[in-house]
């Protein structure tokens, strides 16, 4: 549906137009599950050397794994715990350029050298996180922090 040529513009172009995509992929459809999977599907396919992009969506206690692209993770995430948890129970953003250096880092694959988490609150209610890893350290920009952003707030609705 979508070509990697697409994105040829500027990193403010090729993010505009990624959101574009996941607005014309999720309006109209109120499946959850189908939306997020989508969305990690086109994240997957619009970000370069990222090796894990998906979802960890809240029951109510912890982070339990949603829809995703990439090798198989960890199924559940304590609040607080690791990356994601503390993302979750912050409610802010992480931007880890170095997930060795990350106090309590969880490790579902070994190849990752960084990680961007961002929180979805939907009408102050925790939802889940927006999880993306990387093979290489310090891969995620201010930049990507609020497209990514973006990117998740234009997602909530539909979830």
């Amino acid at each position: 549906m979508f070509s990697v040529s697409q994105y040829s513009g500027t990193i403010d172009e090729n993010y505009q137009l990624v959101i574009k995509q996941l607005k014309a992929l999720v309006e109209g459809e109120t499946d959850r599950i189908a939306n997020l999977s989508n969305a990690s599907a086109l994240l997957n396919q619009f970000l370069e050397k990222i090796n894990w992009a998906g979802f960890y969506l809240f029951d109510g206690k912890e982070l339990v794994l949603g829809p995703f692209q990439g090798l198989p993770a960890c199924v559940r995430i304590p609040l607080g715990k690791g990356v994601c948890g503390t993302a979750a129970s912050t409610g802010k953003t992480m931007r880890v350029e170095d997930v060795s250096q990350f106090p309590g880092h969880i490790a579902c694959d070994a190849a990752s050298r960084s990680e961007i988490v961002v929180p979805m609150i939907k009408e102050d209610r925790l939802i889940g996180v927006l999880d993306i890893d990387s093979p290489i350290t310090n891969r995620f920009t201010e930049t990507d922090q609020y497209y990514l952003e973006k990117f998740a707030a234009a997602l909530l609705p539909y979830i």
